[in-house]
């Protein structure tokens, strides 16, 4: 659902998917192929939100943030489910694990992988391409350049996810039985463990 807030009106591009069950409130910004699924909250109610093109923001996320502050999550940020993105900014192509939270003023940089359930602490500055672990947060290598590519097809998907769903999304009532025709799930992305097996 999108909602107004105190004269701010969302404005999205026409590109992206807001799932019906997502809440997005008041100043935010979200530009070309962003998705934002179920149960996500993003209010910009005091503050603004800008999410670039090709950013999503899967189930049950949280991006918010303290009266007056702006936060930007670049081009091909990927926010992954149950995060919570507090004041933060976020770098161009960078990953944040499930579970993971990222808090106040925080700078994650550039093409940077944040592991699941990791919690980044408050004012914490991280450079490019470093691959980020714990609680609290510490950078514990460089991001190798398989890594970043793994992570980029993977932030495809979610790029072409928009277009799907305004294709083909919608609400219907359950099948009772399982039909013989079944169509069958196609594999086509792997675990970062397979994909350095090729």
């Amino acid at each position: 659902m999108i909602y107004s807030f105190k004269g701010h009106i969302p404005v999205i591009h026409e590109s992206s998917f807001v799932h019906p069950l997502a809440a997005v409130t008041g100043n935010v910004i979200i530009g070309k192929n962003c998705y934002i699924g179920p149960g996500a909250a993003i209010r910009g109610d005091w503050g603004e939100i800008i999410l670039e093109d090709g950013v999503n923001v899967q189930e049950n996320c949280t991006v918010h943030m303290f009266p007056g502050k702006s936060i930007v999550l670049k081009e091909g940020a990927h926010v992954g489910h149950g995060a919570v993105i507090h004041g933060a900014n976020l770098g161009r192509n960078c990953l944040i694990g499930m579970n993971s939270v990222i808090m106040d003023d925080a700078e994650i940089g550039d093409e940077c992988i944040i592991g699941a359930m990791s919690f980044v602490k408050a004012e914490e500055k991280f450079p490019k391409r470093q691959l980020i672990v714990g609680n609290p947060a510490k950078a514990i290598k460089d991001i190798s350049d398989d890594m970043i590519a793994w992570k980029t097809a993977g932030t495809r998907l979610y790029q072409q996810l928009p277009t799907d769903c305004h294709e083909s999304l919608k609400e219907v009532e359950p099948l009772r039985e399982i039909p013989k025709n079944r169509p069958v799930q196609e594999d086509f992305y792997k675990t970062l463990q397979d994909f350095r097996k090729k």
